[in-house]
């Protein structure tokens, strides 16, 4: 229950305010996100084995929740609003592919198929994060 309040407290948050709760954190971390993927991986610390996979899910976990959120929240189409899960998705197919695709062109790193599933992985599940946030918050709002 208080699960549900503090959810539903924060969601009227972001939804007073989304310009600094969700576009320019999904605008910043998207852009460092970027940056990230252009370091050469030889330059980056190395802590245990597929710790490359790791970073992938959760970057795209994160890009993913507030690409959803900001999908939720805009105004201008409310045919992608409605349906921002399902966006959220095809967008996080088609950036992942070209953001795999770009890593060819950075020494030290590749295109590697693997990390494309981390990539969705993450995604997928950042994507569930945020429509049971959104649902969950939705929910307690109309009682």
């Amino acid at each position: 229950m208080q699960l549900n309040s503090l959810l539903t407290r924060l969601y009227k948050t972001f939804q007073k305010n989304p310009l600094y709760f969700v576009y320019l954190p999904l605008v910043i971390y998207w852009i460092f996100l970027f940056i990230m993927t252009t370091i050469p991986q030889d330059k980056l610390p190395h802590f245990f084995d597929y710790q490359d996979k790791v970073e992938h899910f959760f970057a795209y976990l994160i890009l993913a929740f507030f690409l959803m959120l900001s999908l939720h929240f805009q105004k201008k189409n409310m045919h992608i609003s409605k349906k921002s899960f399902l966006f959220t998705i095809i967008f996080l197919l088609i950036y992942a592919t070209i953001d795999e695709l770009h890593q060819i062109y950075v020494p030290g790193r590749y295109c590697d198929f693997i990390d494309w599933l981390a990539d969705m992985s993450g995604g997928i599940f950042g994507v569930v994060l945020s429509y049971y946030f959104v649902k969950v918050s939705n929910i307690d709002i109309r009682n």
